[in-house]
């Protein structure tokens, strides 16, 4: 195998390419896992029977009243199951609850012949509760010491000695709120059984390997007696990496009981009232700074809303605490984390991961500390970027760590941020009501699964004789344009065009044992498979090829023969070393190799190498590298509403050798858009009240729950990705684009915060709850008006003449 990271001169790697599925994503003829139970007959709709508390035990469960329903088949109880009763792999998500842990909890499935009988059906079940105490907030769960899970210290140096060394002390608390997937097409599920037993679900899943062992446990099967297909997702986020698994068991149990198909689609309503969130966050912090504005030591509890099972919450916690240094060294530093137990849905992965949460804590922190160290915000952030030769608080050098102050200075440089620093200053001295804000931020995000077993990937590659390929992997299609990238990596690797690829979809008995689309790895992992699997071949061709070409060339000039690794493919040419003119084709070097007997396919493999972690010292190298990024904000404030516009933004990220540029500039736009409704608009706003719908979701539709749309993109939106940044040792020199770009929206909320601050007078701490929404914009500058007040009544009165 040649170097991972190493690009031949022609290939389709790093070429504009349009997303593979682009033109049946705007003709609407790309099919997802609900469009496909239209396709079989007999088909039978699931609907749940939602609990109306936040937390109670289930008295009564009768559904032989909705059997009564026309159209109903059947319902499913925890009677049915074969197996184990449980949805999640810590053992804590029973699939048919005797105790509801959240308001919406499905406590039964009803089957019909249609979806309007279904939901009569459902609405038929007679059950009882007997209500016990609930809790909603994290406040609350803090109070009752109610806690789930491992809880982690992160740990370098003394504190102690850190603060005893420091100039300048500070304390705060800091609440960061959740976040909605909101991803277009909801979670879906299609069973049927086929007539050898075997059970295949089409399933809108993250992670199809997971999806079928969870199924098959609950159905009390081996892995191999089900299939999972996933073809394509209508987005993810993270929200389909555990979610989806106890609705394809639920589907896979209906039609093992009842022998037909089983489709589950959750509306848009049960999508937002079922299924986990982001988790909101909640920190208090102690902070330590030299004269210099140097960071000396960190001390901090971080206490995340885990909801009422584990889920992913442990290490999204880890995440969190890997990353509250983000792009600053600390030399001493005390990190505590904990998972709080709530009656709510079970929080869990979303873009990110517990990343976004730890880097607004120090964000937070320098943005608020700042004014009082009489230092601009990015001024104080430049001083405590990384620098070579350091490393971070678990252990891990910080390789490249040059790029952060390189990045930085090209993007003040192209932004004109000084000279519009000085606008900003000058407008606000001559408008009372409204107030501008500038700000830039920076992101140093880890690339890898945190759990080091799930740094792996499997594909396989088929030649046909025809010269066309196709590619299986592990990987699933979100939308996110990873199937566009292994066929640019596959092309590029066997010289063919990128019209001769095809990609089947991702299946569980095609490439077993795969990871989560996940942790931004998509491309990392599965291309290495990809290009493992598509060298094998090539290495077996280019032998074909060799003895071919030593004979062509001997009958056109004296030739001392070809060795195979002599042998170049390119755009569907073979030929050796230098000689061009010689040229087979890709299609004429297939054909004679079947007729020789060559294999044309491979299994190709993947692992990250060189990562290890110990999660309870939370020590180790966890990552592959580091993705590094850098964006500037300006936003401008209505001091009467609170009303905050985006008027420019200017990105410069780093993904190293770009697979694919016009897939990545729509991710690194996508994510700091979605970066910036979680921080400025989305807002999950649950019922705290004593009263009969305690602990419902109130937000739980488009009409009140706010996401960004076109109206709060930037007005100028610059993107950049940063030039000369090959990564070694991954495919093709490229960096993860996934998860990073949404930390760079951490700049919108600093420009906020300055906006804010403008309302008031200068050196002093602006607070600003997150998310930043008008409500909370308002309050924060009406603060800040206070302070001026304040400070107005402080000063003498003028002498009179």
């Amino acid at each position: 195998m040649t170097s991972l990271h190493e690009r031949p001169p022609v290939g389709a790697v790093g070429a504009a390419t349009v997303h593979e599925s682009a033109p049946g994503h705007v003709t609407g003829s790309a099919l997802y896992t609900d469009d496909l139970g239209v396709r079989l007959q007999g088909l039978l709709h699931a609907w749940p029977v939602n609990s109306p508390h936040a937390h109670a035990r289930v008295t009564r469960l009768d559904p032989s009243p909705a059997l009564e329903v026309p159209g109903v088949v059947r319902v499913l109880t925890a009677a049915d199951v074969p197996g184990v009763n449980d949805a999640g792999v810590k053992g804590d998500e029973p699939l048919f609850p005797t105790e509801v842990m959240y308001h919406g909890h499905a406590v039964c499935w009803v089957l019909a012949e249609s979806v309007e009988a279904a939901r009569l059906g459902a609405g038929a079940v007679e059950t009882e509760y007997e209500p016990l105490p609930s809790l909603v907030t994290i406040q609350e769960a803090i109070a009752a010491g109610s806690f789930q899970g491992a809880q982690s210290t992160l740990r370098r140096g003394d504190v102690t000695l850190g603060f005893a060394q420091a100039a300048h002390i500070f304390e705060g608390e800091f609440d960061i709120g959740g976040q909605e997937h909101f991803y277009l097409e909801t979670n879906a599920a299609l069973a049927h059984v086929d007539e050898s037993g075997q059970v295949f679900i089409q399933s809108s899943t993250q992670h199809p390997s997971e999806t079928q062992e969870i199924a098959a446990h609950v159905l009390g099967l081996g892995s191999s007696e089900v299939t999972v297909q996933c073809l394509r997702m209508g987005g993810g986020f993270g929200g389909k990496e555990m979610q989806p698994h106890g609705y394809a068991a639920i589907a896979a149990l209906g039609a093992t009981l009842t022998g037909r198909p089983v489709r589950l689609r959750l509306n848009r309503t049960q999508d937002i009232t079922m299924t986990g969130k982001r988790h909101p966050f909640h920190a208090t912090w102690k902070v330590g700074f030299d004269t210099e504005g140097q960071l000396l030591a960190l001390q901090a509890t971080l206490t995340s809303d885990g909801g009422w099972s584990l889920d992913l919450s442990e290490p999204v916690m880890a995440r969190a605490l890997c990353h509250i240094d983000n792009a600053y060294f600390i030399p001493h530093i005390e990190v505590h984390g904990r998972i709080a137990r709530t009656n709510k849905t079970s929080q869990t992965a979303f873009r990110g991961f517990g990343g976004p949460q730890g880097m607004l804590v120090i964000e937070d922190i320098l943005g608020r500390c700042a004014p009082r160290l009489g230092l601009d915000a990015h001024e104080l952030r430049r001083r405590n970027f990384y620098r070579p030769d350091d490393a971070t608080p678990y252990g891990q050098p910080v390789r490249h760590a040059e790029r952060l102050s390189d990045l930085w200075a090209q993007l003040l440089a192209r932004s004109d941020f000084s000279a519009r620093q000085q606008e900003v200053r000058a407008f606000n001295a001559q408008h009372e009501h409204v107030k501008r804000g500038l700000s830039i931020t920076p992101v140093k995000f880890g690339i890898s699964f945190n759990f080091t077993a799930y740094n792996q990937a499997g594909a396989l590659v088929h030649v046909y004789k025809d010269g066309s390929v196709l590619i299986n992997h592990g990987g699933t299609e979100m939308g996110q344009g990873l199937h566009t990238k292994m066929i640019q990596v596959a092309a590029t690797t066997l010289g063919v065009p990128p019209a001769r690829v095809r990609l089947a979809p991702t299946r569980t008995d095609k490439v077993p044992n795969t990871s989560a689309t996940a942790a931004s790895s998509g491309a990392d992992l599965n291309g290495g498979a990809v290009k493992d699997a598509c060298e094998q071949i090539k290495a077996r061709l280019a032998a074909v090829a060799a003895g071919a070409l030593s004979a062509a060339g001997k009958a056109h000039v004296s030739s001392l023969g070809v060795h195979p690794n002599d042998v170049r493919f390119e755009n569907g040419q073979v030929y050796p070393l230098g000689r061009p003119d010689l040229s087979m084709t890709f299609e004429q070097v297939v054909h004679d190799a079947y007729y020789l007997r060559t294999q044309l396919w491979a299994a190709g493999f993947y692992r990250t190498p060189g990562l290890h972690w110990n999660r309870e010292a939370m020590q180790g190298h966890p990552f592959k590298y580091f993705a590094y990024g850098a964006s500037v904000s300006e936003v401008e404030v209505d001091g009467f509403t609170g009303a905050s516009r985006l008027k420019r933004v200017d990105i410069l990220h780093d993904v190293g050798d770009s697979l694919s540029p016009l897939i990545d500039l729509g991710q690194v736009e996508g994510g700091f858009v979605q970066g910036a409704g979680w921080l400025t608009l989305e807002e999950l706003r649950w019922d705290e009240s004593g009263g009969p719908n305690r602990g419902r979701l109130l937000t739980q539709a488009a009409s009140t729950y706010k996401l960004p749309s076109f109206s709060e993109m930037p007005e100028i939106f610059n993107v950049a990705l940063l030039e000369r940044a090959t990564e070694t040792g991954v495919v093709y020199g490229s960096k993860a684009v996934g998860e990073p770009p949404l930390m760079l929206a951490i700049s919108v909320r600093e420009a906020l915060r300055e906006a804010c601050a403008a309302f008031g007078p200068a050196a002093r701490e602006q607070t600003l709850s997150s998310p930043a929404t008008p409500e909370a914009v308002y309050w924060a500058l009406n603060r800040a008006r206070k302070g001026a007040q304040e400070k107005d009544a402080q000063e003498p009165a003028p002498a009179d003449d």
